[in-house]
């Protein structure tokens, strides 16, 4: 029997909100993590302050320097509206926003050669009719694909709980309304699978282990859309850490905590021994010694 390649661990930067980008690299770097999952953002890489291409080729200088992959996040909650959360979506009425933020996405995202480049549908507005809405996410689609085709670029879309795409079953739906385009694949959340999906986390991972090319990890439990530390939910993980691996994902598998920035370096130590200690369990090469943070190091609670 063959032995199944080992799992790429990362964290998302959404996760260190209160640290500068450089120093989160930094930390992740000497926890022992191998990638990020990069959110664009006010503080974190601005696709829209000066000097673009300045600060993307020094952050892709760093992440060589430091043996970092990287894959590309679009989830910031108030890039482009300080009024309204993750407002306009693709499904608003004045959409061409976030058109313009993804397409610039695609740009960053050849220029860092991240893995892949991740999006979402958005909530659809109370005013808009369900079949515009699907209509406008087809169409949004169809010119981030393209984009992505110019640039060589691998798009992860994400279902999205109380999203218009929210499940496996939409994102198929989507696939086929854009042609099954080769660069579309999917953002796995491993959640939201134990969230909202009818099947075992680990049948969710090899229904889509062909077209898999992202994916989070967090905790979580039936029907609640709460993303928890590791053993705070209700998921059995050295089962899925097992599936990811005998699906042949290659592809980072990158912690997402995005209300846990208070503490980030102690959850991030934290969430990759448990997450080499389930694949332990599963039978995998846990691929490295437990994360520790410095001796020096202490956390407070606000």
């Amino acid at each position: 029997m063959t032995t199944p390649h080992r799992l790429r661990f990362g964290y998302g930067t959404n996760g260190f909100a209160n640290h500068r980008l450089d120093d989160a690299l930094a930390v992740l770097a000497d926890l022992g993590y191998e990638g990020i999952a990069l959110t664009l953002d006010h503080d974190h890489l601005d696709p829209y302050a000066p000097g673009l291409a300045r600060r993307v080729d020094a952050l892709a200088h760093r992440l060589a320097a430091l043996g970092l992959a990287v894959v590309v996040e679009t989830g910031a909650r108030y890039l482009l509206d300080p009024w309204r959360k993750h407002a306009p979506t693709l499904l608003h009425d004045d959409a061409a926003r976030r058109i313009d933020f993804l397409e610039r996405a695609v740009r960053v995202g050849a220029d860092l050669g991240a893995e892949a480049v991740s999006f979402w549908a958005g909530v659809r507005p109370g005013q808009v009719d369900p079949a515009v809405a699907r209509d406008r996410l087809v169409a949004g689609c169809a010119t981030v694909v393209a984009a992505a085709d110019r640039a060589g670029v691998t798009l992860g879309f994400e279902p999205e709980p109380g999203m218009l795409v929210e499940d496996i079953a939409g994102w198929r739906w989507l696939r086929q309304a854009l042609g099954d385009p080769g660069c579309f694949g999917i953002t796995l959340d491993i959640g939201h699978c134990r969230c909202l999906e009818s099947s075992t986390v680990p049948d969710c991972v090899q229904q889509v282990a062909e077209h898999l090319v992202n994916v989070q990890i967090d905790d979580m439990r039936r029907g609640v859309h709460e993303h928890l530390e590791f053993g705070t939910g209700e998921i059995d993980f050295p089962p899925v850490l097992r599936a990811l691996a005998d699906a042949g994902y290659r592809g980072l598998v990158a912690v997402e905590l995005p209300r846990h920035s208070h503490a980030a370096p102690t959850v991030a130590a934290r969430s990759l021994d448990f997450l080499r200690t389930a694949a332990h369990h599963a039978g995998l090469d846990p691929g490295g010694p437990p994360a520790r943070l410095g001796a020096d190091h202490t956390t407070g609670v606000d």
